[in-house]
């Protein structure tokens, strides 16, 4: 039998004003429902901070079962796919919201031994491994799949100097990409158009049919979802190279 959920915040706090509320609280709400043997605690919590999130709810009350949620067993990658999922549906706002709540409560810190080390640490989406399709790019750069249900989102994660070569988003309808910065600094370029530089929260969109690369400064990491647009029949066109003497004009 799993452990049983004890609350008297309720009592504490507004047994002598409020006295029925705080009956409700302790004895009802984390009595009862929260002890209910049908679905597990892990489950209680991660339903109840997707749905104080999708209200809106961002102070201590959030927090509290942000750290209940932990304790409980939800991982930092768990919280972090969790969190993406719910913002597709509740808005990008309130995913921001819980996210600078959540890398409090999930501030575990690894031994900083590399540049990459240093950098995990400063991203809430893990690195991931060595990007399969390192062939269309100059430089090292990681690929980690955040969600594969439903619109499928991965971390990007490009070492100093790493870009990707011009490429084309195809699609017969729909389709397109979706880029959010989530650290350091990069730069996003469309054909025949300047660069635009990227650092944490800058969003971009890339439309169907459009000639474009992305990739870190030469003086930092960089790292990005990139969310696929669902369209029929997808597909993604390789080109050339970005040339170092086109890459090294920026700054």
């Amino acid at each position: 039998m799993s452990e049983k959920i004890v609350q008297t915040a309720g009592r504490e706090q507004l047994g002598e004003f409020a006295p029925m509320f705080a009956h409700l609280n302790d004895d009802v709400l984390f009595g009862e429902v929260w002890n209910e043997q049908a679905i597990d605690v892990k489950t209680r919590c991660i339903i109840t901070v997707v749905s104080l999130m999708a209200s809106g709810i961002t102070d201590s009350s959030l927090m509290y079962h942000l750290q209940n949620a932990k304790v409980h067993g939800v991982t930092k990658e768990e919280i972090a796919a969790i969190i993406t999922h719910a913002t597709m549906y509740v808005g990008w706002p309130k995913g921001w919201a819980v996210f600078r709540l959540a890398k409090e409560v999930w501030n575990e810190t690894a031994p900083e031994s590399t540049d990459k080390d240093r950098f995990s640490n400063e991203i809430f989406f893990p690195i991931g491994e060595p990007n399969p399709y390192g062939q269309f790019f100059v430089g090292q750069s990681y690929l980690a799949p955040v969600s594969t249900e439903q619109i499928p989102i991965y971390n990007v994660t490009f070492e100093p100097k790493c870009r990707n070569n011009w490429h084309i988003h195809n699609a017969e309808s729909g389709g397109g990409q979706m880029l959010i910065c989530v650290g350091g600094r990069g730069y996003y370029q469309e054909w025949g158009k300047e660069a635009v530089e990227m650092t944490a929260g800058s969003v971009i969109n890339i439309p169907v049919g459009v000639k474009h690369w992305h990739g870190a400064a030469a003086d930092s990491w960089f790292a990005h979802l990139a969310i696929e647009i669902p369209g029929e029949k997808g597909s993604t066109e390789w080109l050339e190279a970005v040339s170092d003497d086109d890459y090294n004009k920026l700054k």
